[in-house]
């Protein structure tokens, strides 16, 4: 699919995306924000966003690949921007963040911004009181130590990221691309943001959560046969394919375990092990999502996009539309309408 030119309704100026910065801090997950973020993607969708990152420590900051960092903004600049992002951060800034990036943190918050971490940078909105009876996540390797020091927060051990009201965290490195790619279909609608995946080479939303990614911790090793059987896909990539391709049909558990070649009961086992869903709610969850690119990219009504979906009538699209996304359909298309 071509690119899509694409703006918000109202949206007359950049929207600006400040990353607090800390020294040392990870390379992958600071540079994840400067390629969604950074680069002028105006022919995709216009005005894009406008990046500054931010020093949040004096002196010169470096990452442990030994990039150094020059950069004319500092933390009152936060206060400046629409969405504050805390990088991930090493393990001195873990145990104790810097006092005036937590204030100017919370300043952010109070201010109404859009408050996010990548990976560790969670313990810094943790230690600033934002995430106090809130969910949250972080990599699966700090799991223990972060519900330990902060008992006040709801930590989700298993998600990729979570979003609790204007407050995003993300597990680690990778779910950094699947966070800030959440917050460009926030803002841009989901054809954008599939455009964005395409150029990034990377899938525009991955199913399941961080534990299938997560070495076990209270488990002896596991022999090679059985790594094999557990890896990421556990061999359902071919048959979630084969049902992207016949949304518009009736799809049921006996026929995705067919086509996987496993009984119901195993494929539905497996499903869950791996997806942390079940099948139909799966199906659902893909039927909206595209319902919205066709929302997004078509003149279609309603009751169209509803057969190509398979969701059958116009009433049943609306009632499972607005259930998932909290929107109707109309007014999803209101907003994030594509010229395509």
């Amino acid at each position: 699919m071509s690119a899509h030119k694409a703006t918000a309704a109202g949206a007359t100026r950049r929207h600006v995306v400040a990353v607090a910065v800390t020294g040392n801090a990870p390379t992958f997950e600071l540079a994840v924000p400067c390629e969604v973020f950074g680069l002028d993607r105006s022919e995709v969708s216009d005005p894009w966003y406008e990046l500054r990152l931010c020093a949040a420590e004096p002196g010169t900051l470096r990452t442990p690949a030994g990039l150094t960092l020059h950069t004319p903004y500092g933390l009152d600049d936060l206060a400046e921007a629409d969405t504050v992002v805390v990088s991930a951060c090493e393990r001195r800034v873990q145990l104790d963040p810097p006092e005036p990036l937590l204030e100017a943190v919370r300043a952010a918050h109070a201010s109404g911004r859009r408050i996010v971490s990548l990976c560790s940078g969670a313990y810094v909105l943790a230690a600033a009181g934002l995430l106090d009876g809130r969910r949250a996540t972080t990599h699966w390797m700090n799991a223990t130590d972060f519900a330990r020091r902060f008992p006040r927060v709801t930590y989700e051990p298993h998600a990729l990221y979570v979003q609790d009201g204007t407050v995003f965290t993300s597990a680690g490195t990778g779910a950094v691309i699947d966070l800030c790619l959440h917050l460009v279909r926030q803002d841009r609608g989901a054809a954008v943001a599939n455009e964005v995946a395409r150029r990034m080479v990377v899938p525009p939303h991955r199913e399941g959560g961080q534990s299938q990614y997560a070495r076990p911790s209270a488990h002896p090793p596991l022999e090679p046969s059985a790594l094999r059987s557990r890896r990421p896909d556990a061999g359902l990539g071919p048959v979630l394919d084969w049902a992207r391709e016949r949304l518009h049909e009736p799809l049921t558990v006996p026929a995705l375990a067919r086509a996987a070649h496993l009984s119901e009961r195993t494929f539905a086992r497996r499903f869950r092990e791996v997806l942390g869903t079940t099948p139909l709610q799966w199906i659902l969850q893909e039927r909206v999502r595209l319902a919205q690119e066709l929302l997004e990219t078509t003149d279609d009504p309603v009751e169209s996009i509803a057969r190509r979906t398979g969701f059958g009538t116009a009433a049943n699209l609306r009632h499972h539309f607005a259930r998932l996304t909290t929107v109707s359909p109309q007014s999803y298309r209101q907003v994030f309408r594509s010229g395509a």
